[in-house]
């Protein structure tokens, strides 16, 4: 990892982890809609996971590191299941991505702090 690399990662992360809450908030709240309103709040979360998809294909991209393709890989497997009608049990595998999400946000900051930057 080199610097430009770890301030890349970390701002990834950041922006990534923040979609992923809002996205498992907002899918635990679609248990208390009905109907029209379920269905509208369903779209909405998987144009969300649609954009946190392009935000990994982008960090793949500019803050390479291993884990974003676990990551994606969770995030495809939230989208199945939510596709499949069973969108609130997806937020195990958003919790798994917001983990490792987490993790690189760490090795970021750690790498960014031992080199002095902050």
């Amino acid at each position: 990892m080199d610097t430009q690399e770890a301030i890349m990662g970390f701002s990834q992360s950041e922006k990534i982890k923040s979609a992923l809450i809002w996205t498992s908030q907002a899918l635990e709240l679609t248990g208390a809609l009905n109907g029209p309103e379920k269905d509208g709040a369903i779209r909405l979360v998987k144009m969300k996971a649609d954009h946190i998809l392009q935000e990994i294909g982008l960090a793949k991209t500019i803050a390479k590191d291993p884990y974003w393709e676990d990551i994606e890989k969770d995030i495809e497997n939230a989208v199945v299941m939510i596709n499949s009608g069973v969108a609130a049990d997806s937020v195990g595998h958003l919790t798994q991505a917001l983990s490792k999400v987490t993790s690189i946000g760490q090795r970021s900051m750690a790498f960014l702090k031992e080199k002095g930057l902050i």
